[in-house]
């Protein structure tokens, strides 16, 4: 009762900033504790990020829902994900999209999401392991991007990774605090938009942070 509760207000706090209603319907739709670890489970439905081990985090949900909101996911599209994490928002993307694509760098979270999603149904998504090269090139174009991790600058490779007038969001700047930026492909190049501050984990791989970086916070 009391999870429930806390889920009814969160999604009440959430619709304060967000006024999409396939995002907030898919927030409605996909139960938060089944991707946080068991002792954290009675903070599933809290406005903040939690740890999922391996220093990484599910993310605050109501930064989630401004990326999705920003991302505008179409029921025919095909988006990739960037940082499968927990699968939490890979689960949000389900809703929305007709395929996701979701990449992961450490193995325990790769082949804990995707279990988790199995034994979910969310059918429609599929978890793959990533390398140093960022997103998935041999499943390219995509119509949206969505990147759970922050790296120095807007990545031109998942730009090229996008269809012409696809979209990509992403955190941009230092390993401490970065600018959440919307891109859009177009024939000449990419144009961005500054949507706000945020704070996230370090991406790694090409194009990002090295092994290693340390960003002292998560987002």
């Amino acid at each position: 009762m009391e999870l429930q509760r806390s889920r009814v207000n969160l999604l009440a706090e959430l619709r304060r900033e967000v006024h999409d209603e396939r995002v907030m319907e898919a927030f409605a739709s996909v139960p938060r504790e089944a991707f946080v670890p068991l002792d954290q489970a009675h903070m599933a439905y809290a406005n903040v990020p939690l740890p999922i081990g391996s220093g990484q985090t599910i993310s605050q949900p109501i930064m989630v829902a401004i990326m999705l909101e920003a991302l505008s996911v179409e029921a025919d599209e095909r988006v990739l994900e960037v940082g499968t994490g927990s699968g939490y928002q890979a689960a949000l993307l389900s809703c929305l999209a007709r395929e996701v694509i979701t990449v992961e760098r450490l193995p325990v979270l790769e082949e804990r999401a995707r279990a988790t999603l199995s034994r979910l149904h969310y059918d429609n998504v599929v978890v793959l392991p990533s390398d140093d090269t960022l997103g998935c090139p041999r499943r390219a174009p995509y119509d949206a991007i969505i990147v759970a991790a922050a790296a120095p600058r807007v990545s031109l490779s998942l730009v090229e990774q996008l269809r012409v007038g696809g979209r990509m969001v992403a955190p941009v700047g230092g390993l401490l605090e970065q600018v959440l930026v919307r891109v859009v492909r177009t024939p000449e190049g990419a144009g961005v938009t500054n949507l706000g501050p945020c704070r996230f984990v370090p991406l790694i791989g090409e194009e990002a942070w090295p092994l290693g970086a340390d960003p002292g916070a998560s987002e």
